[in-house]
């Protein structure tokens, strides 16, 4: 019987470059930490990797010239509508940049009181007090600055994002509304920036009459004058330098299976393997939901499909064996986690047991792991997550 449950371990690496042989170095790194830290890889184990360091040995970065090349030749210039951009100097500063230099006017639709994340420009309660209803209200800047204000800097990051993003982008013009038809009074080609709501967007927005409708993973599929590229084209990017920056990586689903078969060549395991980016939670004061990532992995190998299928141990010790304690309490949960067959999804035995899929819930735990600072740890490898109470 074992002692422990899942274990999630950082594991330090070195500065990664590109160029660098990742997967030689990740299978160094794994098995130092292993012999200093006294563990052994076994079968079920999963090696996360970050997505940003996969991405950064690949070299796969875009300049503002390449970003305000492509957008030019794809809408022909002229002027231009982004809707919903979410409120990220990581994330969006020089995607606005770069977007800006491909057009003669840009007009930036933001979502209010907060973008798709849950980033604030105000309280849900100020437009209550208001008597201003964020489902039909539409305002010009003007407008929604002598209804709110000046108050509408962000909580955690200081900064007032409707004078950050105008500062960005010369001959812009900033409105706010909800309802992505709006920015067809303005103008007919549009850019949607929003991540996980893109395509709602652009049906609505074409079925409304715009001239062309894109969205940010329609940009930089391919490379653009020397550019880097991504199945998912500017989503996922993130700010590398002033003038540049780094794009979802490309070719994942090559790379888990590759660092698959070297670990099991160097450790005779073969252990699970995944490419991960932002989790799927939720902060409790902020309100910020961390997903601005397309998806938490963009590949994984075959172990991690699907979803868990899990009994409640509480809900069946409480009522099936609410008459039994101790040893014969744990031996008939034991038994009753072994005969377990087919999926529980809506039988009471699973209550609580939300069947999100394993990529997303391993993902969340790794990104949490790793964090987004200076840990050094863009490596997570888990142990006995595939282990249950009954597991020997």
């Amino acid at each position: 019987m074992y002692n422990s449950g899942v274990i999630a371990r950082g594991i330090v690496t070195p500065i990664f470059r590109q160029g660098d042989d990742l997967v030689g170095k990740i299978c160094e790194c794994l098995l130092e930490s292993a012999k200093n830290d006294g563990f052994k890889l076994g079968e079920g184990d999963i090696v996360a990797v970050t997505e940003a360091v996969v991405g950064r040995v690949q070299g796969n970065y875009a300049s503002l010239k390449q970003i305000s090349g492509e957008v030019r030749a794809k809408f022909g210039g002229g002027a231009l509508g982004i809707v919903f951009p979410i409120l990220s100097r990581n994330r969006f500063s020089n995607v606005l940049q770069g977007t800006a230099g491909g057009c003669d006017k840009l007009y930036i639709q933001l979502s209010y009181p907060c973008d798709e994340v849950g980033n604030k420009l105000l309280d849900i309660s100020v437009c209550d007090e208001k008597g201003v209803n964020p489902y039909s209200d539409n305002f010009t800047e003007k407008q929604f600055r002598a209804i709110f204000g000046m108050d509408t800097v962000h909580s955690f990051t200081g900064v007032d994002y409707i004078e950050y993003y105008k500062s960005l982008a010369d001959k812009c013009e900033i409105i706010f509304s909800n309802d992505p038809r709006h920015i067809l009074e303005y103008t007919k080609n549009v850019l949607c920036c929003d991540i996980h709501t893109r395509r709602r967007s652009q049906s609505i927005i074409m079925k409304a009459g715009a001239d062309i409708c894109l969205c940010l993973d329609d940009l930089l599929t391919e490379p653009f004058e020397g550019s880097g590229y991504s199945e998912y084209g500017l989503l996922g990017s993130n700010k590398a330098t002033e003038d540049s920056v780094k794009l979802f990586p490309r070719d994942t689903n090559d790379f888990v299976y590759k660092l698959q078969g070297a670990l099991k060549d160097k450790t005779g395991v073969a252990p699970e393997v995944m490419v991960y980016g932002d989790g799927c939670f939720k902060d409790p004061v902020g309100g910020i939901w961390e997903l601005a990532d397309p998806v938490v992995s963009p590949a994984f190998t075959d172990g991690l499909s699907g979803t868990p299928n899990e009994l409640k141990i509480k809900y069946i010790a409480d009522n099936d064996f609410a008459d039994l304690s101790g040893e014969a309490l744990t031996e008939s949960i034991r038994d009753r986690i072994k005969a377990k067959q087919g999926s529980l999804v809506g039988n009471m035995v699973s209550e609580g047991t939300t069947p999100r899929r394993i990529r997303d819930l391993v993902g969340s735990l790794c990104d949490l792991v790793s964090g987004s600072g200076d840990r050094g740890t863009p490596i997570v490898l888990v142990q006995n997550y595939f282990k249950n109470y009954a597991s020997e």
